[in-house]
């Protein structure tokens, strides 16, 4: 049996439930306590879901709390992260790491300093399409992959968070540091760490209206640049075209496709854990599929239409699983998957592609990481109940 972690959440916004939602799924850690800079918040947390409200200093000088899981916006990553870490506490991020790459390297030095683990979102890539994908390409089904294109591109977040700007802010802002590392996480997980990268952007409309909650109907100023055009040249030379927008009211084309000397491939939404992934062969012959609703990680658990452009209507979600697979390495002193190492690589190919767009110049990716390893179903179920 596994040892169950007690974790302290820093974060009661939007995305909290999805991890408390994890505790049905996984077995090996239990979130005991909360807090937020807003006590309200914290309150009604600790409320809903039964857990001690404290304040975020309390938090993280508890002594029961052995995880602190960071879900607070990301321009406070950094800020939470270093302070968990220098409470000798393990720390779970929600995306990106940080928001520059300065105070990224310097979350991972402290770690390494003080033998802490740090870990970061996203862990879709942990999902049965993601993971069936690269057991496909593992056994070279298309042959080398030469190029291939990704795109994310859907009016905006205001559509269905209640409280959007800082998805738009100046510096934080913007479908690279949003999405970006979905698309990006996926990428290098299967086709290793990125060494260049180019592009160009565009300002989409200066206004945006909130579309739920308290303040339906509020306008706000977007800050930053609303989509990114890029070309990611990896370390093996696949060249990759992506393209991240807020400004694309609806879209027909595919999450990920790869283009091999074999064949092609069609790699399932990022953004969630399932999904077929389809295959191509030969000019005019059938896509063939391979379907991921068997898997552990890949089993449809939603079945209600996001209001994101060209999302599925039934797919599955098992946000928690890098955290869960995080705790388990911690006890077991293995390497995790969702590693400071790969969420600095991310943090470096998104600086350097909103660099390159802003001059447009092309810029080198100064930091690298490993493969992940393929989360096999044997490992898998070792952290689900």
């Amino acid at each position: 049996m596994n040892k169950v972690f007690k974790v302290g959440l820093i974060g009661c916004g939007h995305i909290a439930e999805t991890y408390f939602r994890a505790h049905k799924y996984f077995n090996n850690f239990k979130i005991i306590k909360c807090a937020d800079i807003l006590d309200s918040a914290s309150k009604k947390c600790a409320l809903k879901y039964g857990i001690e409200n404290l304040t975020v200093n309390e938090i993280l000088k508890d002594k029961e709390i052995e995880i602190i899981l960071n879900l607070t916006i990301p321009k406070a990553h950094y800020e939470v992260a270093k302070k968990a870490l220098l409470h000798n506490k393990h720390v779970y991020s929600e995306k990106p790491m940080a928001i520059n790459l300065k105070d990224g390297k310097e979350l991972l030095k402290i770690a390494k300093k003080r033998k802490l683990y740090i870990g970061n979102a996203p862990d879709t890539f942990l999902g049965g399409g993601n993971q069936k994908s690269k057991e496909l390409l593992e056994k070279n089904v298309i042959g080398k992959i030469k190029l291939g294109n990704a795109i994310f591109a859907f009016p905006g977040v205001q559509s269905y968070h209640p409280s959007p700007e800082p998805w738009f802010a100046k510096k934080e802002g913007g479908p690279v540091i949003d999405m970006g590392p979905y698309y990006l996480t996926a990428l290098v997980n299967l086709l290793g760490p990125a060494k260049e990268v180019s592009g160009s952007l565009m300002r989409g409309v200066k206004k945006r209206v909130i579309g739920i909650g308290p303040n339906k109907g509020k306008k706000f100023k977007v800050h930053c640049p609303t989509t990114y055009l890029s070309t990611i040249v990896f370390e093996n030379k696949t060249i990759i075209r992506l393209t991240l927008s807020f400004d694309v009211i609806a879209h027909q084309r595919n999450h990920i496709e790869f283009y091999g000397k074999n064949g092609s491939m069609i790699v399932p939404d990022p953004n969630m854990f399932g999904g077929s992934v389809y295959i191509c062969n030969k000019l005019g012959q059938p896509w063939k599929e391979h379907k991921t609703g068997k898997m552990s990680l890949g089993k449809i658990n939603i079945r209600t239409k996001s209001l994101r452009a060209n999302e599925s209507p039934i797919n599955a979600n098992y946000r928690g699983a890098g955290l869960a697979e995080m705790a388990y390495c911690i006890e077991k002193r293995k390497k995790h998957r969702c590693s400071g190492e790969l969420s600095l690589h991310v943090l470096d190919i998104i600086q350097s592609t909103m660099r390159a767009s802003k001059t447009g110049k092309k810029q080198k990716i100064t930091t690298t990481c490993k493969i992940p390893k393929r989360f096999i179903e044997k490992d898998i179920k070792k952290i689900l109940n």
